[in-house]
């Protein structure tokens, strides 16, 4: 089973958990959860067509709204879920991610909640290795744990950067389009290379590097709504090293009609232990 890091900057499971990588007890490499469903429809092979850089430009501008800050997201892959808001004009923002089920060796969920100045983080543990996790006695775990700014700042797990919105980094990885059509009305499909949209965060930078000369060209399907907004991005990440095939599969929606976070009730919270912030650094 492999967990990997939620990362708020990206809003998802995205990078590996150091603290949680110690109970990996497989070392299989078995798509759990760094893979999504599959998505049908994978990008054909091919020459660009006449409409590549039209396709293209309409895939860039797509992303101009997220940069407003005011929309839902969803993440998804096998075995994990994240789904949140961003709220700009509140300074707020929230995101809960599920990893694994009733039957992984470990399951997790995590509800975060950035309401500026504060933020506040509520873990759930589940499974035959939560013992396991250093420090799990130490968690208050199911209370909302009220993080220290000045210890979370610049942390990809726990902080949240209000001038960099985009809790998936669409806008970079569209920027990473090597070949793109349009294949109906408001859908696209093409390629992109994810060795250039490592600080998008939304792939798992130990993936770029196993995929090798296959980041270069990686499939991926894209929709827009009618406002010509990103409403849906798929990349389809082929097999490599120790890790299986597996599609990251984003959405937007609601864009300029999200709410705000809601702060937690102040008998919900609790000051996070050191035990914590260890486990997300």
């Amino acid at each position: 089973m492999t967990i990997r890091r939620f990362s708020t900057a990206v809003f998802a499971a995205a990078l590996l958990t150091p603290g949680l990588a110690a109970c990996n007890n497989s070392g299989s490499g078995e798509a759990g959860a760094s893979a999504s469903p599959t998505v049908s429809g994978s990008a054909a092979s091919g020459s660009a067509s006449p409409g590549t850089s039209e396709a293209k430009q309409a895939l860039l501008n797509s992303t101009n709204e997220i940069r407003n800050g005011n929309f839902r997201f969803t993440m998804t892959g096998v075995g994990s879920t994240a789904e949140g808001q961003v709220h700009q004009p509140s300074q707020s923002a929230q995101m809960k991610v599920s990893i694994g089920d009733a039957s992984s060796d470990l399951m997790m969920n995590l509800d975060l909640i950035h309401a500026k100045p504060d933020s506040w983080v509520k873990l759930d543990l589940g499974g035959k290795s939560a013992s396991s996790i250093p420090g799990a006695q130490k968690l208050s775990l199911g209370k909302y744990q009220h993080l220290d700014q000045t210890r979370i700042k610049g942390n990809k797990s726990l902080g949240f950067d209000f001038e960099k919105v985009d809790p998936a980094g669409s806008a970079v990885l569209t920027q990473g389009i090597t070949e793109v059509r349009q294949t109906g009305e408001g859908s696209y499909a093409g390629t992109l290379d994810v060795s250039k949209a490592a600080e998008a965060g939304s792939v798992d930078p130990t993936v770029i590097t196993a995929l090798g000369a296959q980041a270069q060209s990686v499939p991926f399907t894209a929709k827009l709504d009618p406002q010509g907004r990103l409403s849906e991005l798929v990349v389809q990440i082929p097999a490599a090293g120790q890790s299986a095939a597996q599609d990251l599969k984003i959405t937007y929606s609601d864009y300029g009609n999200a709410a705000a976070a809601q702060k937690p009730s102040a008998d919900q919270v609790v000051e996070a232990p050191q035990e914590l912030y260890n486990l997300f650094n």
